[in-house]
């Protein structure tokens, strides 16, 4: 892949570090420059979790967030167009570098830590969250036209866990989910380039944790104790469209990025945002507006290895020519 572009090349090298469901890395990107097309890869929609490829479209609407973040911390404009060709359902979006402009100081801090965002499913500390700390996050989601929502009531959060062991139960008495999961998760006999390996798993909780979070990895037998009072916060949208999707891949990485500046350690908890059912019952047990989008887990958490990339080359053609 040669974009003849420094700033698109280092642009498309942050996308791929963005996060996506079980590390699958959905995205591919056609570069003509100053233009950049996103589009979703089929080959890479899980069938069984994720039939409709909305958490695809979370992915890619991540990995867009990033593309953006680097070419405005370069000094450069970005300008995008989502959905651009409703015959095309799947070119999710085309971006458009052009001149200068300044780099906003968070722009710049939020682009120096792309590189250092790693999905830690390890049990945190029990350090509260400070109050501030929440309302960046907050207004990160807002910023992108979504709503994180802090489940700050034990009521909340009960429920949301009650929620959670049904969703996860029923995913691991699936037969085909669990097949589909053990194909991205048992990819450590060859180096990887995707997949979540044992070094990015989590353990299991010890019995009596509030949550459940998925396991990668059910063979193994490594318990350890999980937060007490966990902060668990649910992302959401005014509507459940490709479109809204792609703002919650934005809102999300926004999130995530500011989480990881101020020092905070994050990790999902999809399993009842997959499951219909359980997902229908998050909005109205929970009395939240909107839909549910992503469930995530925050707190003050220790070192943990990063997941795998493929190269920017695997997921990249350049065309000559304008942009069609």
């Amino acid at each position: 892949m040669n974009s003849t572009d420094p700033v698109i090349e280092q642009a498309l090298r942050a996308a791929v570090r963005a996060p996506s469901v079980h590390n699958t890395q959905p995205w591919r990107f056609v570069v003509a420059p100053p233009f950049v097309e996103l589009h979703l890869d089929r080959e890479r929609v899980l069938p069984v979790v994720d039939p409709m490829a909305r958490e695809a479209r979370i992915s890619c609407g991540a990995a867009l967030f990033n593309l953006r973040l680097a070419i405005e911390a370069a000094g450069r404009s970005a300008v995008i167009d989502l959905l651009p060709d409703a015959g095309r359902p799947d070119l999710l979006a085309v971006l458009r570098v052009s001149g200068s402009r300044p780099v906003a100081p968070e722009q710049a801090t939020l682009a120096q830590v792309v590189a250092r965002r790693v999905t830690n499913r390890r049990p945190f500390t029990d350090r509260v969250v400070p109050l501030a700390h929440r309302t960046v996050l907050v207004r990160a989601a807002a910023a992108e036209r979504a709503r994180l929502v802090v489940l700050d009531t034990p009521k909340k959060l009960d429920t949301f866990a009650t929620l959670l062991r049904r969703a996860d139960h029923l995913q691991e008495t699936d037969p085909a989910f669990q097949r589909e999961l053990r194909a991205w998760a048992d990819r450590d006999a060859n180096p990887a380039e995707d997949g979540v390996p044992r070094s990015a798993g989590g353990p299991r909780p010890t019995v009596g944790s509030l949550l459940t979070p998925r396991q990668f990895h059910p063979g193994s037998t490594v318990e350890r104790a999980f937060e007490q009072e966990p902060l668990v916060a649910m992302l959401t949208t005014h509507g459940d469209t490709p479109r809204d999707h792609l703002h919650a891949g934005l809102a999300l990485q926004r999130v995530l990025l500011s989480a990881t500046v101020l020092g905070l350690s994050v990790s999902f908890l999809s399993q009842p945002v997959e499951v219909a059912h359980t997902r229908t019952a998050l909005r109205t047990l929970l009395d939240v507006a909107g839909q549910p989008q992503i469930v995530v887990r925050v707190g003050y958490g220790h070192p943990v290895a990063q997941t795998p990339r493929r190269p920017v080359s695997a997921v990249t053609t350049t065309r000559t020519g304008t942009q069609s």
